[in-house]
């Protein structure tokens, strides 16, 4: 199941006295190539991001300011990853449902994705995702 697939990757941390630098580089730390980065901010306190998935998109999630949850799901099983660090992310495979709560104030979540925006690669209703999931299970 992709829900197993989905893990911590550390990332590079160059320290110094000055401020510490992280990075990312294609197929270096994550696998697969980047063909777009967003950010989610602003969230209000006491919100959250509703869960999709996506069928064929790769994602990996920092935490580059504050902190916040990704809820992960497969169907059956959930988990809840806290992510607090800018020196590590969390990659999600594609079919894997994701949501993202408990937004720290001023948090930044920064999303590096293996496909462009295509509206049609989402899943918004978690029943529909179930039923494909089972159906390919």
């Amino acid at each position: 199941m992709a829900l197993d697939k989905a893990h911590i990757i550390d990332l590079p941390k160059v320290t110094d006295p000055r401020g510490n630098l992280s990075f990312i580089q294609n197929n270096d730390q994550i696998p697969f190539d980047i063909k777009r980065v967003y950010w989610i901010y602003d969230v209000p306190g006491g919100m959250f991001r509703d869960g999709h998935a996506f069928r064929q998109q790769h994602e990996f999630i920092v935490a580059l300011s504050g902190s916040f949850d990704v809820v992960l799901s497969d169907g059956n099983q959930e988990r809840r990853i806290h992510m607090a660090r800018s020196y590590y992310g969390l990659y999600v495979p594609p079919m894997t449902w994701r949501s993202i709560d408990n937004f720290s104030t001023n948090s930044v979540a920064l999303v590096l994705s293996s496909t462009l925006y295509a509206p049609n690669d989402y899943i918004r209703d978690f029943e529909l995702y179930k039923t494909i999931v089972n159906k390919n299970g």
